[in-house]
Parts: C-alpha cells; structure tokens; sequence
C-alpha cells in the first residue's frame, strides 16, 4: 500500500523478536546491526497498553534508521495482545455470518479489520501479518477457525473487506500462508508439512484469495513451509517456482515477501539458520523472520550483513504504518467493540 507518508529508510532485510517487555542490552546491540530491519512481538513483551507502547519507542530509538514493528494479531486464538485490546473474534465467525447475512458480515469484517488495526497503531505497531486467506476444510488443526470459510471466492470477499479496513486505519495487509496450508494435516511448527494434491488444484482453489487480494492491492504475503510436491520439492518459502514464477510472474505480486519464522521444524529442510536466511532470499523473499531462538537471531545476523536488496528496502519501507484523520473516530470504535463482544456472545466462547 502506497501511505501518504514518506517512505522510510529501511536498511536491513532481518526481522527478529526481543526478550521481553523491556528492552536488555543483547536486544539493543541486535537492533543496532546493520542488517536488521524489523522486530516482531510477542504476548511475552505485552503487560499494558502503555508498556507495549514504550517498548516500542524504545526500539525505535535503539535502531540507528527506521524499524519495521510487526505482530501476529489475526483475532481469535492469534491475538498477542489482550487486557486492554478488544478480544477480536475469530476469521471464521464472519464465514458463519457471511452464509446467514453476506452485507452484514462483509460490513463487519471491514469494521473488524478496522478496529484492529486502529489498535495497534495507537500504540505505534507498523502492521498484523494478517488476514489469513487459507482455505478452512477442517482438515488443518492449526489453521482451524483462522481461516474466513472453506470457499476461496467467500474468503477473497470477506478478506478484501477485512484489508479495507485495515488500510483505512493506516496499517498494511499480509496475506498468509500462500499458497495454502488448509489442505495440509502437520502443524509446520513441528514437522515438515507435505501437501500432495495436484498442482492445478492448488492453483485453482488454494491461490484463489491470494490471486484476488493482489488485485486489491494486498501489501505483503508470507509463504507456508509447507512442501507442495507437484510443483516443487522445496517448502514454498524456499521455493523460487512459488515465490518468483507463481507469486511475482504468473500473479503480477510486487509487495513484500516475507518468510515465516525460519527457527520452526518445518524450515530445517534448508539447513542451518545463516543457510535457511539465504535461501529464502535466494528464493524470493524480501525480508526473513527469525523469533524465539537468540543464537539463531545472532546467526541470521551475520549471514544476512552483507545481503542487501535495494528493491527489496524500497518495497519494505511501504509497510510502515500511516497516520489517518477523522472526526469519529470514538464513535466507530465504540461501535466496532460492540461487534466484536456480539461475536463472543453469539459463539458462546466456542471458538475461543
């Protein structure tokens, strides 16, 4: 997404995590290094509103150029941050609306997204990876009621409202886990994912909403590890086939690419971190994550030092968050919390 503001320096292609909800001296001198780009964060570095809000300027201030701040708060089970956030209902809540009322869920999917994001920049966070655009078969535990439904034209619908709102608050969208991880049973987490269907049928239902999103103006994907063995023995976060042919050429993608955390199980089949962090470059990513592991943060580093994508920075540097102006501004947000705790309601806490 094109904001109105100038586009940042970003100076590094590495995002990584920090310890807690204060900042140690190890967090600092990883923030300063020169290929680090972007911090990600977790439940473990939120106590308040106002601490997360500090934290965040702290890490600012401890990078010499502008810093990328990213979090996983897709709603439902994916919401790091909870006392004194809105409690957002899970993607598939709007899916269940959408088959009873199409206007009213497509309404408050857009309100929702909204919401979220206008939470999160409140407290200076640059973007969710989020919507999920996975198709829910029942099949994948992991993915579950994060995914919007198991039709790919009503998850299209329902997410380009969801980013719609987004980009109205100021916040870039992420669209994951291209090209799907619905179909797959094995938590990627824990084991390497192998998702055996025949090309043409990913192609045609699981890259369905991100083909869409993209000619929505979608801002950012992240590839599943997951291997699709008709098109590619590589995990599609490896896998130039999915990320250059598929993603850039065949779709016309030119956001951001981002790798999903190369320290799960499931991105071992790389290598080693420094080898994992390059290949996915090599592949066609543009920024890598790296979380919860410091030594494998440190490894990253320097094997990241000397790799520098101008194409990418200038593509990265469109994720930063964006100021916007209105006048009701509390009277939507007013309005969106009551959709968000009618969802709870009306779920009984069954998808919590």
């Amino acid at each position: 997404m094109s904001h109105d503001n100038n586009p940042l320096a970003i100076r590094g292609q590495v995002m990584l995590d920090v310890e807690g909800t204060v900042l140690t001296d190890e967090d600092r001198a990883r923030l300063a290094h020169a290929a680090t780009g972007g911090v990600i964060l977790f439940s473990r570095n939120y106590a308040s509103r106002n601490q997360v809000a500090a934290l965040v300027n702290d890490i600012r201030e401890a990078s010499p150029d502008p810093l990328l701040i990213a979090v996983d708060h897709e709603g439902g089970r994916v919401q790091r941050f909870r006392e004194g956030f809105t409690h957002i209902p899970p993607m598939a809540w709007l899916g269940k609306r959408y088959d009873m009322s199409r206007e009213e869920a497509l309404n408050e999917s857009e309100l929702l997204g909204w919401l979220m994001a206008t939470e999160l920049r409140q407290v200076d966070i640059d973007f969710s990876f989020a919507p999920v655009l996975d198709l829910g078969l029942g099949v994948c535990d992991v993915i579950g009621d994060r995914a919007f439904h198991r039709d790919p034209d009503v998850i299209a619908a329902l997410a380009r409202r969801f980013m719609q709102g987004m980009h109205d608050a100021g916040m870039s969208a992420v669209g994951k886990h291209f090209p799907g991880h619905g179909a797959v049973v094995e938590v990627s987490h824990v084991a390497l994912p192998i998702d055996q269907r025949d090309l043409e049928v990913i192609l045609d239902r699981d890259v369905r909403p991100f083909a869409k999103l993209i000619t929505f103006g979608l801002d950012g994907i992240m590839p599943a590890h997951v291997i699709y063995t008709d098109a590619d023995q590589n995990a599609a976060g490896f896998s130039p086939f999915w990320l250059r042919e598929i993603l850039r050429e065949r779709l016309g993608f030119e956001g951001v690419i981002f790798s999903d955390d190369l320290t799960m199980a499931a991105a071992a089949s790389a290598g080693g971190y420094g080898d994992r962090s390059r290949a996915a470059i090599d592949a066609g990513c543009d920024m890598v994550l790296v979380c919860n592991d410091p030594d494998a943060a440190d490894e990253v580093l320097d094997a990241m030092e000397d790799v520098v994508s101008e194409e990418s920075l200038l593509r990265l540097a469109s994720m930063a968050g964006s100021e916007t102006e209105g006048s009701d501004t509390d009277d939507i947000l007013a309005h969106a919390r009551q959709v968000a705790a009618a969802a709870w309601s009306d779920t009984d806490g069954a998808m919590a």
